[in-house]
């Protein structure tokens, strides 16, 4: 409920992006996009256009916001989380569906948008404890049991 006393109405909001990984001298490194201004430390995601699938929408966001062409090498998926904006008397439901995926070429990272003001390839390690959402954290572990050692993405385990 909002202060008021009044019920916030709720809406589903539904985005998708990936986890792009390489190989380092030291193992696996992660692309992760950060603000200077609230310090904040999260994976490539956004908000599909009309038409467009989970997968394009994954590629076009990790493109626009890292720089980088990349290729799904499988998908990781989801997490969910609620928000609310009470000034827009609205709480969110939010699903995002995350990629594994790796650079194929035609950008850099210093090529990214402005939704972020750093984009970096992180030691994989490192990556996991520096994103601030847990949730987010989570997933890039989940995805690292699909990293070989040798930099191709893993075969799906069996059940």
């Amino acid at each position: 409920m909002a202060r008021s006393g009044r019920r916030l109405r709720t809406e589903d909001l539904t985005s998708a992006g990936g986890i792009v990984y390489r190989q380092g001298l030291r193992g696996p490194e992660i692309v992760i996009c950060g603000r200077r201004s609230d310090g904040l430390w999260g994976l490539p995601k956004g908000t599909p256009v009309q038409g467009e699938t989970l997968e394009q929408t994954a590629r076009r966001e990790v493109r626009e916001e890292t720089g980088l062409q990349v290729e799904i090498q499988r998908p990781l998926g989801a997490i969910e989380y609620w928000f609310t904006r009470p000034d827009q008397g609205v709480r969110f439901h939010k699903i995002v569906h995350h990629y594994l995926m790796t650079p194929t070429g035609g950008g850099a990272i210093d090529q990214h948008d402005q939704e972020y003001d750093l984009v970096e390839w992180c030691p994989a390690a490192l990556a996991v404890q520096r994103l601030t959402y847990p949730n987010e954290a989570a997933i890039l572990r989940r995805a690292l049991g699909f990293v070989p050692a040798n930099g191709e993405a893993s075969p799906e385990p069996e059940r």
